[in-house]
């Protein structure tokens, strides 16, 4: 009786531990995800006054507006970290749409407004980065440790599941921090050095030749 006792004993505190384990990952996770949430929501504060500096010089690209419109709303009321990937990267390319657009408009791009959101979204699109690559390695331990045995036959009865990771498409992301420069001038090549001229050697000083002396006639 008192072996099973210890037994028991053993098999809940193990539990116990498991359990412990399991909630701390997890809410690892969760503040991972509430970062990339808040870093997400400044990006959708961005948009607007991104759209509307854009739209002061292309008045006529009503199309491409709209659609970076609707693709923000879409992200915003996306739930789930699923949707909310599809939602981010169909954004990501709107915005896209939005800096390919200003290369057409020289004044645009040299407007200092236009030039400060570039920059802080460049900023909002780091943050998310570094906050989606944390969450995504919080979520890697605590679905490791959530299917490894005997952790997975304890964890299923208590309610816990694997989380999702956040699959944004870097490469996108990367593509939306457009960067405008005046390109340089061409400097032409430096012109080859010309050959130097040969150097005339003086003609040899000429010989005066005389001429043979007429015979004597006899005498």
């Amino acid at each position: 009786m008192i072996y099973l006792l210890l037994i028991l004993a053993v098999l809940v505190a193990f539990a116990v531990m498991v359990y412990n384990g399991l909630i701390a990952l997890r809410n690892k996770a969760d503040e991972a995800w509430s970062d990339i949430d808040t870093q997400l929501k400044r990006r959708y504060d961005l948009i607007p006054n991104l759209v509307e500096t854009v739209k002061g010089y292309a008045t006529h690209e009503a199309q491409t507006f709209e659609k970076v419109v609707q693709a923000r709303s879409a992200a915003m009321n996306a739930q789930g970290v699923q949707a909310k990937e599809q939602a981010e990267n169909m954004l990501t390319g709107a915005l896209k749409s939005i800096f390919a657009l200003a290369e057409n408009y020289p004044e645009l791009k040299a407007n200092e407004n236009f030039t400060n959101l570039q920059n802080t979204l460049k900023e909002i699109e780091e943050h998310i980065q570094l906050s989606r690559r944390y969450y995504n390695a919080t979520v890697r331990d605590f679905n490791t440790k959530l299917q490894v045995f005997p952790n997975n036959i304890i964890a299923g009865p208590m309610g816990f599941k694997a989380k999702d990771f956040f699959q944004a498409d870097e490469k996108d992301r990367e593509n939306v921090q457009v960067s405008f420069k005046e390109e340089a001038p061409a400097t032409p090549a430096p012109a080859a050095p010309a050959a130097p001229a040969t150097p005339i050697e003086p003609a040899a000083p000429t010989t005066p030749v005389t001429p043979p002396e007429a015979p004597s006639e006899p005498s």
